[in-house]
């Protein structure tokens, strides 16, 4: 029965399902990025709501790349009238990291 239980997680590892998230990092990242501008965890400000994000993309198997995306090179008319700005010299896997992080908000 281990050797199930260790088979199981090496696959769901390797298919990237059981990437754990560095909560502490992450939001270090959100706050030393400026995310937390516009962004709060359960209400909107200036953006949504990180649960509202999660809850908008969930089924979407992209929602990381999409997320991803809309944190280096900005988008507008996804959440109304006020554009989010690119971040262009933002790190590639802080990016990453911060797209997986706002997909595990839970309200």
């Amino acid at each position: 029965m281990r050797t199930v239980l260790i088979l199981t997680a090496a696959v769901l590892y390797a298919s990237g399902t059981a990437h754990a998230i560095d909560e502490a990092a992450a939001l270090e990242l959100a706050k030393n990025n400026g995310c937390l501008s516009c962004h709060s965890s359960k209400e909107k400000v200036v953006g949504p709501a990180f649960i509202s994000v999660a809850e908008k993309y969930k089924d979407d198997k992209d929602a990381v790349a999409s997320l991803a995306q809309s944190i280096q090179n900005g988008s507008k008319g996804k959440w109304g009238r006020i554009p989010m700005p690119a971040h262009p010299s933002m790190n590639p896997a802080d990016i990453k990291t911060l797209a997986e992080w706002v997909m595990t908000a839970k309200p």
